[in-house]
């Protein structure tokens, strides 16, 4: 049992390093586009890909989860994997291509239904492209996880996304290719991955069973809307900013954007949320076999407890730190010739706190999961998706046209809030545990009061005394913490001093 557990942190740390590693070099070409490329076309890119993120769902429609599960199951009755492995990638491949040359021929009216010009289907074209490739990825990713191959898994993930980073430093910057060497690069990159991959199409086929197909349809096609649900959630902000009026875009911003501008400012703005979601996607790797693990300990419900609040809390510190430093260094002027995000930028910088607010919400929803999981209610998942889609989109479409990107930031919160309640309702009625409800919500509600202090702030760039205040405000917030949980301080602090012993 011990070795079985070894061998599935060994696992979940490769995947969540390689995962890890590869948004983080990801988010480094968010500055070369914020700089090299206007903010007009950094809107086009945004929904683009905001699109093909929900492409990837229809693409695949499910078959790799029903895969796993169907080769799973015939290794214990002795059948060929050989032949679902060929049946599962020969379907894929053909639907790819005719989902992909449609794509290609109706580019134009794509362009137009997802809020661009019809002059846009280049890059639709290229996005046909890049979901194709990474359709054809699907299956041998799959096989990879499947044989614990974990390793060649994360060099084939990770060499991808340097193919990209690599790229598209080299066509945007010294080629000048603009926004075609964005879309260039991301297929370069996703054909990287598909090259490393080769030897797992050793055991491919000619082979096909409808049988095998069914099979994997009936298990794999009920995943599908969940997971568009799921997407929504952080993608349906864009597709409406995308449809805003430009009588409306001046009323709101003034004189000089569209509503590609509004997007693309918002989606590079956004994208800073990744000093939270980092850290969220860390825990979620290590959180699911440790509940299961734990499940059944004696004190595993105060346990639970503990962990709820810790990671809450640190998640509730990580989001003021952020809210009081992020928009420093975004407008910090570096030697005197280079921003993270120009000036244009700065406009939606309001969004930010919101968006850190969000993955709170987002850490407790990760917590409470638990309970659903371990008694295996599994069928609330999808209740809880789908209200937190409907709650964004309602949102959205409500606040965008009024306020624009602060409507969709407002949206995104009041859709993880709702995720969240419900979570807690279903995870709660079917494993009740006593969580600090009451000392998280005081501890959520000085963190607000703390950072409604960056509002008052003149953006004197890291100006030495504002650093200070920053900082002093953020000690009195730990000290805050540390004060209503002390139970959970003294683990922290016990199993900080054994690990320094040992050393």
């Amino acid at each position: 049992m011990l070795s079985k557990l070894k061998l599935l942190f060994k696992d979940t740390v490769i995947y969540g390093s390689s995962t890890i590693l590869a948004r983080s070099l990801n988010y480094l070409l968010v500055p070369l586009y914020a700089n090299k490329l206007s903010t007009f076309d950094n809107g086009v890119q945004t929904i683009i890909y905001a699109n093909i993120a929900l492409a990837n769902v229809l693409f695949s429609y499910g078959l790799e989860t029903s895969y796993l599960k169907v080769v799973s199951d015939s290794a214990h009755r002795d059948k060929d994997e050989t032949q679902l492995f060929s049946t599962a990638f020969l379907t894929l491949f053909v639907t790819s291509t005719l989902f992909a040359l449609g794509i290609v021929l109706f580019a134009p009216l794509i362009a137009e239904l997802i809020g661009l010009t019809a002059t846009d289907f280049t890059f639709v074209r290229y996005a046909a492209l890049i979901l194709w490739i990474d359709t054809l990825l699907v299956i041998p990713f799959a096989e990879l996880r499947l044989k614990r191959k974990a390793l060649r898994f994360a060099i084939a993930r990770v060499a991808g996304v340097i193919a990209v980073v690599v790229s598209a430093v080299i066509l945007i910057v010294p080629l000048k290719a603009g926004l075609s060497g964005v879309f260039i690069a991301e297929a370069f990159g996703s054909l990287v991955s598909l090259l490393l991959v080769i030897p797992v199409f050793r055991q491919f086929r000619i082979f096909f069973s409808a049988a095998q197909l069914r099979e994997m349809l009936r298990i794999g096609l009920p995943y599908v809307p969940t997971g568009i649900a799921g997407l929504l959630i952080h993608l349906i902000d864009r597709n409406i900013l995308i449809r805003i009026p430009a009588s409306q875009i001046e009323q709101i911003y003034g004189k000089g954007y569209q509503a590609s501008d509004i997007v693309g400012i918002y989606g590079r703005i956004a994208a800073f949320g990744v000093v939270l979601q980092l850290f969220i996607q860390v825990f979620r790797f290590a959180w699911q076999p440790f509940f299961l693990q734990h499940a059944k300990d004696p004190d595993a419900k105060r346990l639970f407890q503990h962990v709820l609040s810790i990671s809450t809390f640190f998640t509730m510190f990580l989001a003021l730190a952020a809210t009081y430093f992020v928009p420093d260094l975004v407008r910090y002027h570096y030697a005197g010739s280079f921003y993270l995000l120009p000036p244009r930028y700065w406009i939606g910088l309001s969004i930010l706190p919101w968006i850190f607010v969000s993955y709170i919400f987002d850490m407790v929803s990760t917590n409470l999961s638990a309970g659903i999981l371990i008694t295996g209610n599994t069928r609330y998942l999808p209740v809880v998706t789908f209200a937190g889609a409907a709650v964004t989109a309602l949102f959205c479409w409500w606040l965008v046209p009024i306020i624009g990107m602060d409507g969709a930031a407002y949206a995104i919160v009041a859709g993880t809030v709702v995720m969240c309640a419900v979570m807690a309702w279903y995870s709660l009625k079917v494993f009740p545990v006593a969580y600090d409800w009451l000392k998280l919500c005081l501890l959520f509600v000085a963190g607000v009061v703390l950072g409604w202090f960056e509002l008052f702030v003149e953006p004197t760039i890291l100006a030495g005394a504002v650093i200070a205040v920053k900082t002093a405000l953020l000690v009195v917030y730990l000290a805050c913490a540390m004060t209503l949980f002390r139970d959970e301080t003294m683990l922290v602090a016990v199993k900080v001093r054994s690990k320094l012993r040992r050393k």
